[in-house]
């Protein structure tokens, strides 16, 4: 039998996994487990499957939401709907609720397959200013001192890029209380680490 001959039978012995020692191939049967396991089936955080954004065909108005992916935030497409006619302060309001409503959702399957979650809860909900707030400031229905990192970083980024704030990045935010309304900045270093970087906030002038 020639060496070629010996070497595919030797190939075909070890595919079909046969005990004991395998004559004339130098290869002895091992009983360690070699199962490693299913490959991965998806990449984590892509965007790219088109099975992740499954809930982008929904109809509406298009809009942008951060969840929650690894330890960073990634933007994925959603939509809000927003009755007809509605302009000015009342379309930003029910464009924040629609984001905030959103956020709160449970991803979809094929996201949570790919790893995404969400930290906001549900029956949250978002007004415009009270007296004396600037006019494009926002009233949630909990403080935003009392709302996780994760949870303030998804909600100010989410806001910040959208309809419900003014275009620089930038949002103004408030709780139910008597307590002065602060802008929240959605940075790179929030984005990126929204579990240890709070979304930086500076104080702002009242609105008279």
């Amino acid at each position: 039998m020639g060496r070629a001959t010996v070497r595919r039978l030797c190939a075909v012995a070890v595919l079909a996994g046969l005990a004991g020692p395998l004559a004339g191939c130098g290869i002895r049967a091992t009983e360690v487990p070699t199962d490693f396991g299913p490959a991965p089936s998806r990449v984590r955080c892509s965007l790219s499957d088109p099975a992740v954004s499954s809930q982008t065909a929904r109809a509406g108005v298009p809009v942008q939401v951060f969840l929650l992916c690894g330890s960073s935030l990634v933007a994925v497409d959603r939509s809000v709907r927003v009755p007809d006619g509605s302009a000015g302060s009342a379309r930003r309001e029910m464009v924040a609720q629609g984001l905030l409503d959103q956020l709160a959702e449970s991803p979809s399957t094929a996201e949570k397959e790919a790893g995404y979650t969400t930290d906001v809860r549900g029956a949250m909900t978002v007004n415009g200013p009270a007296a004396k707030d600037p006019d494009d400031a926002l009233r949630l229905s909990v403080p935003p001192g009392d709302l996780t990192s994760y949870a303030l970083a998804q909600v100010v980024c989410t806001f910040s890029d959208s309809a419900a704030a003014e275009g620089d990045g930038s949002v103004i935010l408030g709780g139910p209380g008597p307590e002065p309304v602060r802008r929240y900045e959605c940075t790179d270093e929030v984005r990126s680490r929204p579990g240890s970087t709070e979304p930086p906030s500076s104080a702002v002038a009242s609105g008279g």
